[in-house]
């Protein structure tokens, strides 16, 4: 699939740029949903992790979302001040940081259910296609991390 020069193929036809092109699509028909709860998208997905469950470390959340620790501080910062999660040292622990969802963190899981209709209608697939496609493309990433040395695939 490269071109006579023996360069990549053009970027409609890379699978890795429909991918990455997709998502930002997504993020634009969730960012005024997203800018009504004052989340950005990253945030928000921090929440989705903390919405399973609750009172991870901070380690474990970056593990969820394949990011380092490090890139997760500022942000995680950001929602502590905001008031919607506590960052507290692990007693068992001390070199860990658990997060817990405050009250006003947990009562945005029900108004973030509006991103998934918004994506459903914004798509024009049904519920099953998406789900579907969904199953496809994390099969794609979970066999590419399974390649990866030192990556786990993420939730």
């Amino acid at each position: 699939m490269s071109d006579k020069l023996g360069g990549p193929p053009p970027l409609e036809s890379q699978l890795c740029y429909s991918i990455y092109s997709a998502g930002i699509a997504i993020q634009r028909i969730y960012k005024p949903l997203l800018d009504e709860l004052g989340l950005t998208y990253p945030q928000y997905l921090v929440l989705n992790v903390l919405w399973r469950a609750d009172g991870q470390t901070v380690g474990a959340v970056a593990e969820a979302l394949a990011l380092e620790s490090s890139t997760l501080t500022p942000m995680l910062k950001r929602l502590e001040a905001a008031g919607l999660v506590t960052r507290t040292r692990n007693p068992q622990s001390e070199r860990q940081v658990l997060l817990t969802l405050t009250p006003d963190g947990r009562a945005l899981q029900s108004k973030a259910g509006c991103l998934g209709q918004a994506l459903l209608e914004a798509s024009q697939q049904s519920p099953k296609a998406l789900a579907d496609l969904n199953e496809s493309i994390r099969h794609l990433r979970d066999t590419i991390y399974s390649r990866t040395e030192g990556w786990q695939a993420p939730i």
